[in-house]
């Protein structure tokens, strides 16, 4: 019985997603779902992301989390379009939950989308939301082993950022290592190591964003 009901459940959210997507696609809005454990450096990322973009492309977030409107108003801070989603105990972002946020934001006005998840490495990665692609953060305090761990997050996910590589050396984190139990999982995986507070990197995530962009503008 719990099977039928999940299977529902995820149906019913496809549908949803599926007509999310449609909807992003006549916007021309590149979309990305971003994931991680909770502290591993969403928000920080984003607020990187507002900086460098400013004047090259328009950056528009919906945030989820299950209380609070804390994140969204670090964001806000940079002028930019977003929405906070807060899902009282729901573990993740749904596609129903981010339609429900889209009549709310000027789509035609925005170039990339990011839909901040909630934080989790589980359900995140179950649920389609209309994305074009699934990022998820590592943080370095996390764990090497990661990856083997809760493998459908690295799997479902095009790109993995390493985040917080300037703390490498106050752990015992195996940067190495962890790129290759991700890989072990998902051997096409795109990754970036970057540092937010020291800007490490952060070149390379805005080449990432700028270049699949382009690929969706240019699929119009």
């Amino acid at each position: 019985m719990k099977i039928n009901v999940m299977q529902d459940v995820l149906q019913a959210n496809d549908r949803i997603a599926a007509e999310n997507k449609q909807l992003f696609k006549k916007t021309n809005n590149l979309v990305l779902n971003l994931m991680s454990s909770p502290g591993a450096g969403k928000t920080s990322l984003l607020e990187k992301t507002a900086e460098l973009l400013a004047g090259k492309l328009r950056l528009g977030v919906i945030v989820g989390d299950i209380e609070t409107t804390r994140d969204a108003d670090r964001i806000s801070k940079y002028n930019i379009p977003s929405i906070q989603l807060t899902t009282g105990s729901a573990c993740h972002l749904d596609a129903n939950m981010v339609a429900s946020a889209l009549p709310h934001m000027e789509l035609d006005k925005i170039d990339i989308l990011v839909v901040e998840n909630v934080g989790n490495l589980v359900c995140p990665a179950e649920f389609i939301v209309g994305e074009d692609y699934k990022v998820m953060i590592l943080s370095v305090t996390e764990g090497d082993e990661k990856p083997l761990k809760y493998p459908m997050m690295f799997k479902e996910s095009s790109l993995m950022i390493i985040n917080k590589i300037d703390l490498l050396q106050y752990t015992n984190f195996n940067l190495e290592e962890a790129k290759a139990n991700a890989r072990k999982v998902h051997p096409g995986i795109d990754i970036i190591e970057i540092s937010c507070t020291k800007g490490t990197g952060l070149d390379a995530w805005i080449a990432w964003l700028t270049e699949h962009h382009r690929k969706k503008a240019g699929g119009r």
